[in-house]
């Protein structure tokens, strides 16, 4: 009897479960927020290692960059790698989170990309939320390659040189650090040839020196119009275009689109550059060399005159990187990969180019020689190269919007507002270009 009625009551209190509402919100919360506690816990654990191992990848670029200048300048030997791989990382990581930390480097003379020092770094985060579902610490890891001797750079270096340039202290400020630009791209060069430079100045025009005046890649039709010896009145007038000895070197704006490209000129005549009298001609253009000392000394020669044109100036620090007509650039070695870049220095808005109805040489007009360049810098970037631009502004103008479109990426535009932030603006770069050792 005793064991029936028991039955009967539980028989009695589970029917009685379905329709019971007392508590029901309290019951479902509480299960509901272990769940949504642990969801939360994780990712505050799983953020607390990806910032640990983020830092640590910073952290890693920097030693293996770091031990491969060492290796390759001398100051270390191979047996040195490791404890000097501990010393710089220990010196970088400060994560306060990251625990059992430990940083091992390895060096290869010889592999696909040239010699390289591989460090790799593993550490563990110790869980706040996560060890009661058993996982005490997360553990993460992760590497960086540096890789020099088959790498080769390629750098054209084109600065403005208008009249503006030779106010507020621009020109004077440029040079020096345009030339400490130089000796830090140069300096990451181990032998002849592994790293060249061109030097592009330009203002409306660029000067691609008078002695090409028999090159088939100029088109003289402008100039011979604009150039003429003439006698005679009235109907008895005759005129005949100057000898070319007189031109002063200065080359405009191809046709378009070939002033969009580094299309190799032809006998078209809309591929071949036009020569043009320009009053304000700049210093004659250097291309591609590993003497540098005389691209210092042409920085050291420009003066500033005449008008902005962009376009025109980029368009030569292409075709100085582009080892066809008409500068040829050395011929490359298949054993080797080629880091190209292209340094743009301006200081104003564009103002003019070969067309009048573009600009005027005060002011552009509705934005037509920047909407040429950005198509411009489209195919430079397309092709491969990284470009850098700069934007010196001391006059308070709007920044750039084409150079600032035309850079590879936010880091690689900067802008001055005055003459003594152009040092440290181009030693960043030079800095930029130096980490391109940095493989993976």
């Amino acid at each position: 009897m005793f064991g029936t009625s028991i039955a009967s009551q539980v028989r009695g209190a589970a029917s009685r479960f379905p329709g019971a509402n007392q508590g029901n919100i309290a019951v479902i919360f509480a299960i509901a927020l272990v769940p949504i506690i642990s969801f939360i816990g994780a990712a505050i654990d799983y953020t607390r290692a990806n910032s640990a191992r983020s830092s640590m990848q910073a952290a890693l670029d920097s030693t293996a960059l770091m031990l491969s200048k060492d290796l390759s300048d001398g100051r270390i030997t191979v047996d040195q790698i490791g404890t000097k791989a501990t010393a710089y990382f220990t010196a970088l990581y400060t994560n306060a989170d990251a625990k059992s930390v430990s940083v091992n480097a390895t060096y290869t003379a010889n592999s696909s990309i040239g010699s390289t020092i591989q460090v790799n770094g593993s550490g563990a985060v110790t869980t706040n939320f996560m060890k009661v579902a058993g996982f005490p610490t997360i553990n993460f890891n992760t590497s960086s390659t540096a890789a020099w001797g088959n790498a080769r750079m390629r750098v054209a270096i084109v600065l403005d040189v208008t009249g503006s340039m030779g106010s507020d202290g621009k020109m004077t400020a440029m040079k020096p650090a345009a030339k400490a630009l130089v000796d830090q791209i140069s300096a990451l060069a181990k032998n002849p040839g592994d790293v060249y430079i061109s030097l592009i100045p330009f203002a409306k025009d660029v000067n691609v020196g008078a002695s090409n005046r028999n090159q088939s890649w100029i088109n003289w039709s402008e100039w011979d119009d604009d150039n003429q010896n003439c006698s005679g009145w009235g109907w008895h007038r005759t005129c005949t275009p100057k000898n070319h000895n007189n031109w002063n070197g200065c080359v405009t704006d191809r046709d378009q689109n070939y002033d969009t490209l580094n299309t190799t000129p032809t006998s078209n005549p809309s591929t071949q550059f036009y020569a043009e009298q320009y009053n304000a001609c700049p210093a004659q253009l250097l291309p591609l060399t590993y003497d540098f000392a005389a691209v210092k000394a042409k920085i050291d020669s420009l003066v500033p005159n005449g008008g902005t044109n962009q376009p025109i100036g980029i368009a030569w620090g292409w075709q100085s990187l582009t080892q066809n007509a008409p500068l040829h650039a050395p011929a490359e070695d298949s054993t080797y990969t080629y880091n190209k870049v292209l340094i743009v220095m301006s200081d104003g808005l564009n103002t003019q180019d070969r067309w009048p109805s573009y600009g005027n040489g005060q002011t552009q007009f509705n934005g037509q020689i920047d909407a040429r360049q950005r198509i411009q810098c489209d195919n430079i970037k397309a092709a491969g190269i990284t470009i850098y631009t700069m934007h010196v502004n001391t006059d308070n103008d709007p920044t750039s919007a084409v150079l600032q479109y035309c850079a590879s990426g936010s880091d690689k535009f900067s802008t001055v507002t005055s003459a003594s932030q152009i040092m440290t603006a181009f030693t960043s770069i030079g800095t930029s270009l130096s980490k391109l050792r940095v493989a993976r």
